[in-house]
């Protein structure tokens, strides 16, 4: 699928969500997006070599991901590490993954599987 609407690719594989939601602010090397997923969710989430590096992958191809031009300072990081940053497009998916799940989340606290939130 190589579609442009950010829409047609939902929903995403929790592994590509979270790899996504890494990139959102700052461009990262592949064991710098595994533990920002950790510690964000808490441990929850645990994203092994092969699923993130697989993930990483069809990201690129996907045109949602791409190789960040932009190094750390050589004296404070390895050359060999790989930095991705979002693109375009991948901001769009992952808007569109996180107001598809708003609306589940919405949709439960609406049938009381959820409790509402005070003030």
């Amino acid at each position: 699928m190589t579609s442009t609407e950010p829409k047609s690719w939902l929903p995403l594989t929790q592994s590509e969500f979270h790899i996504l939601l890494s990139l959102a602010t700052t461009p990262r090397h592949g064991y710098g997006m595994m533990k920002d997923v950790e510690d964000r969710t808490e441990g929850q989430v645990r994203l092994g070599p092969g699923t993130l590096y697989g993930s990483i992958r069809r990201l690129v191809e996907r045109g949602w991901i791409e190789e960040a031009g932009d190094r750390p300072d050589p004296e404070l990081d390895d050359q060999r590490r790989r930095y991705y940053r979002l693109t375009g497009l991948g901001r769009k998916v992952a808007v569109a993954e996180a107001e598809r799940l708003a609306r589940l989340v919405a949709a439960a606290r609406s049938q009381r599987l959820l409790a509402f939130e005070a003030g």
